[in-house]
């Protein structure tokens, strides 16, 4: 498997020169543009890994997927989708016109960042810090990583770069979608887009998920299954942004991406794949990780259409 999965990456590199590292985010350009890694941990305890499976990355959207399973968990399935809505789109992840014009001012799903904000506002927590902190405790149960921390720099990056994020929660304010205060809310977002990762600590959630919500490793049951089950859902319909219908038909498997490089892909009953690589497409996805996914799901016949 590991001279498979070497073999997809090699043969993967050449789209790495068409994309760009996410620049909007100016942390975000340090990142390396040539790497390109996958990790894969299957629900029988074995692990796989080629190329760049090492290299450290931030979370970015990927995170989007956790904190809508804590929601749900915090406040129940109806509250959270009487906030969000469920419904996939064809606008960019940072849309307003999405936000303004179309579901009554109800963002249309929890992976575009209007969404994943008015989501971050649902976690439990007296003050910012004790959300994130559940957040942060959450990511690192999931992973079976202890030692995963938030990438202060890039943290702060986000922070001082945020505006188009400010305007989605200002407006989310003004229509009664978020309820708690705006810069709190941020902070908590902003942080749990910056928790620092590398592919093995996705591969590792994403078996969580592939497992309905039971840690393969430990057997305990961290997610309801029914939660697990709405969270793979919208990944199909909404996790890779404005291009999840085609990666849907091309690779068939419940993802979501981030800006920062990489892919966690999930695999029902089977495993958990981890896929980092910085270099984007104009989407915002990563360029020679979609096509990683797409070969592995190929090879190993993982649609599960």
């Amino acid at each position: 498997m590991n001279e498979i999965l070497d073999e997809i990456i090699y043969e993967n590199r050449k789209y790495l020169c068409e994309g760009q590292v996410a620049s909007y985010i100016p942390e975000l350009k340090n990142g390396n543009k040539d790497a390109l890694g996958i990790y894969i941990t299957t629900l029988e305890g074995k692990e796989y890994f080629g190329g760049d499976y090492y290299t450290k990355f931030t979370i970015q959207s990927i995170s989007k997927i956790i904190t809508l399973a804590l929601a749900i968990m915090d406040n129940g399935i109806e509250y959270v989708f009487s906030k969000v809505g469920m419904e996939p789109t064809t606008e960019a992840f940072n849309s307003i016109v999405d936000l303004e014009m179309k579901n009554l001012n109800k963002p249309l799903n929890p992976m575009i960042n209007a969404g994943a904000i008015a989501i971050s506002s649902m976690i439990k927590g007296d003050t910012s810090e004790e959300a994130f902190s559940r957040v942060l405790d959450f990511v690192r149960k999931l992973s079976g990583n202890e030692e995963l921390d938030l990438n202060y720099n890039v943290y702060v990056s986000e922070k001082k770069t945020g505006n188009r994020n400010r305007s989605l929660a200002y407006f989310m304010k003004s229509t009664g979608v978020i309820e708690n205060d705006v810069e709190a809310v941020l902070d908590v977002y902003f942080k749990q887009c910056s928790i620092e990762v590398t592919c093995k600590d996705l591969s590792k959630i994403a078996a969580v998920f592939a497992n309905n919500g039971v840690i393969p490793w430990t057997g305990e049951r961290i997610i309801e299954k029914e939660v697990a089950q709405i969270v793979k859902t919208i990944m199909v319909t909404c996790g890779m942004y404005d291009g999840s219908g085609e990666f849907a038909v091309k690779i068939g498997l419940p993802a979501k991406s981030g800006v920062g490089g990489g892919i966690l892909g999930v695999s029902p009953n089977k495993m958990g794949i981890g896929i980092v690589g910085p270099s984007l497409d104009k989407r915002g996805n990563s360029i020679g990780g979609v096509e990683v996914l797409k070969d592995l799901s190929q090879k190993l016949d993982l649609s599960i259409f």
